[in-house]
């Protein structure tokens, strides 16, 4: 799988992605992640990508022109693969929303995935439509660009894919898991008051465990 991000901001993305699970996976050639400087595709003398929208309105819109020859370039570069499958998404905050059976079906569909990290008011609707472009959200809220996002649908991905975690059932969903989780000690006390680890996760009874996790799951 490979990642191709658009942003004003590259540096952003080197120390989440130089450390833990999705540094090993791009060592181990499991995944590659490329950044690329959206200033340096455009054609403005002050490096600009930005400009005020028509109609009025706070704020500055993503330009259509410096989008496009970024995503040129990038297109161009996976053509030189074979057998590609490539997604081109944005974000809104309105959008499909993104969740693990996105990221699972994504990891197993495609070879490349753009992600356009939008910034300021957003970016120019043409965009959308000249690179037929999909548009994920990751919450109703509203982010201040699209890097995070970027970084978060990467993440969720690159679990999926085969042999990034050390063990196939790390994955969530396909296990019984819960979000009550305990470890060393049994015992915790805090304030004079003791803590303990329920008592059906230390019997050993792996069916009455199970159904003790999908209750609290």
């Amino acid at each position: 799988m490979r990642f191709h991000v658009v942003t004003i901001f590259p540096n952003m993305f080197e120390s989440y992605f130089a450390e833990s699970i999705i540094s090993r996976a791009v060592i181990n050639k499991l995944i590659e992640i490329d950044t690329y400087a959206l200033r340096d595709f455009t054609v403005d003398k002050h490096r600009r990508v930005d400009g005020r929208p028509y109609g009025g309105g706070p704020g500055m819109v993503m330009w259509v022109d410096p989008l496009i020859r970024c995503v040129e370039k990038i297109q161009k570069k996976i053509a030189k693969k074979k057998n590609t499958k490539v997604l081109i998404i944005m974000f809104n905050p309105g959008a499909i929303m993104f969740t693990n059976v996105l990221a699972k079906q994504s990891a197993k569909k495609y070879t490349d995935i753009i992600f356009i990290c939008g910034r300021y008011e957003g970016i120019d609707a043409r965009v959308k439509k000249i690179l037929k472009a999909k548009e994920w959200s990751i919450g109703n809220y509203v982010l201040t660009g699209g890097e995070l996002p970027a970084m978060v649908c990467i993440d969720a991905i690159t679990r999926q894919i085969k042999g990034v975690l050390n063990a196939e059932d790390s994955i969530e969903e396909n296990r019984i898991a819960s979000h009550e989780i305990y470890a060393r000690p049994e015992i915790y006390e805090y304030k004079g008051k003791k803590y303990r680890v329920p008592k059906v996760l230390l019997g050993g009874n792996h069916k009455l465990i199970d159904e003790w996790r999908a209750k609290h799951s």
